[in-house]
């Protein structure tokens, strides 16, 4: 009975905190911080309350608040990765890494997979982001996790497994021709255009003939 009261009071203090953001933001936090001390679980006030210090350019109150989701929810893969994104705003890459392989220790999926493995590519650490997408794309991360998981064992110098994931993922993508290495790109080559029919020259067309 208790932890549903917590929960409806939660929903409401971000319910209020939407009425009010645009006119007076600092209330909306207000409602938000309230609402995250008494949620009894990782829930939706904790994500709004980081997105809205973030809106407000108060970057490192959004780091604080992500890091006291996770204070008090450290087995929630949520709010791991929440504080991952926070990290990632105020340039703490490392931090930011470690967020979401944490997140994926909790629970393989996708978006904490391929978070991590975009920052192991910024890192330079091609053979492990080429680990983590091939994990996101066993979580169900699709076409765009097989793509960058060519990119990564291109650059990791295995070419024939980077050849092999690609003709994986040319499967997947209808109408893209087939393509050899283009690792320059850090998105797939869009669909061909259709071929324009030429126009007819004035010259052939059938003169009116006057009434």
């Amino acid at each position: 009975m208790l932890y549903s009261l917590r929960a409806a009071l939660a929903r409401f203090t971000v319910r209020r905190a939407a009425a009010c953001q645009r006119h007076a933001p600092r209330r909306a936090v207000l409602w938000l911080r309230l609402g995250s001390a008494i949620s009894p679980a990782f829930a939706e006030v904790f994500s709004a309350l980081v997105h809205l210090r973030r809106a407000l350019d108060d970057r490192w109150g959004a780091l604080g608040a992500a890091r006291a989701a996770v204070d008090r929810f450290p087995g929630n893969p949520d709010a791991w990765m929440l504080l991952g994104e926070a990290c990632q705003m105020v340039f703490r890459q490392k931090e930011a890494l470690g967020a979401y392989e944490q997140a994926l220790a909790l629970e393989e999926r996708a978006d904490a997979a391929m978070a991590a493995g975009e920052l192991y590519m910024r890192a330079g650490e091609p053979a492990d982001a080429a680990a983590r997408f091939a994990r996101a794309y066993a979580a169900g991360g699709g076409a765009p996790a097989l793509w960058s998981n060519a990119q990564a064992l291109f650059q990791a110098g295995d070419t024939r497994a980077a050849d092999e994931a690609l003709s994986l993922w040319a499967t997947q993508v209808p109408d893209v021709p087939p393509v050899g290495r283009p690792f320059r790109h850090r998105s797939p080559p869009p669909p061909p255009r259709r071929s324009r029919l030429p126009r007819r020259s004035t010259a052939s067309r059938t003169p009116r003939t006057a009434v």
